[in-house]
């Protein structure tokens, strides 16, 4: 598991998520822990950790 920090695409607050790097390409949505508004994450990993992260308004 490896911590990820990211600005949430609607309030602009930071914010993390613990990110399982034994998965190579997950898409998942999650609620901002801040402002509530669903969060569509998009993340690829590698042996080296996280090699993409993406964070977006849900939808788009």
């Amino acid at each position: 598991m490896e911590e990820h920090f990211f600005q949430c695409p609607y309030c602009w607050e930071t914010i993390s998520f613990l990110i399982d790097t034994s998965v190579s390409s997950q898409t998942y949505i999650e609620d901002c822990e801040v402002c509530c508004n669903p969060i569509e994450i998009a993340v690829a990993c590698d042996g080296a950790g996280i090699r993409s992260f993406e964070a977006r308004v849900l939808g788009q």
